[in-house]
């Protein structure tokens, strides 16, 4: 199944805050989890805190939920706009020093939303759940004109 991924992190190269799979198919649950950030940028504390709208686990704890979430989906697709977004969802695979969660396969896919565009900004700009629903909608959007 498709999933489209969005993370808002602590800056530009920062620590992961928070991370959002919404499926494609709406009737299965999407996956939203938000990290401790202990020192956050100002941008961060104005902008992404004010609507985090769940309450922040340990990193260890939501690698053991992303995990899972993932698990009984033999291949599994993360749709994201920006290369972060993956990094962060790879990185969140990484239990300890050589070592991550079991999977049986994952992909992932950059689309660029200069070219699907023209995007409508989500509900909720920089809440990761948000900004995925968003990236699903567009997606799908784009596919639709382009199959015409």
């Amino acid at each position: 199944m498709r999933y489209f991924l969005d993370a808002e992190f602590n800056g530009f190269g920062g620590a992961l805050i928070s991370i959002a799979l919404v499926p494609e198919e709406e009737t299965v649950a999407p996956f939203y989890e938000a990290i401790e950030c202990t020192d956050p940028t100002t941008w961060v504390i104005e902008n992404i805190l004010p609507v985090l709208d769940a309450r922040p686990l340990g990193r260890a704890e939501v690698t053991d939920r992303f995990a899972y979430y993932l698990l009984d989906d033999p291949d599994p697709l993360l749709v994201a706009d920006w290369p972060e977004d993956i990094a962060h969802a790879a990185l969140l695979l990484v239990s300890g020093p050589g070592r991550m969660k079991p999977v049986r396969s994952i992909r992932f896919e950059l689309v660029d939303p200069d070219i699907i565009g023209p995007g409508k900004p989500s509900d909720v700009p920089h809440n990761a759940y948000h900004d995925a629903l968003a990236l699903r909608a567009e997606v799908l959007a784009y596919e639709k004109r382009i199959a015409r």
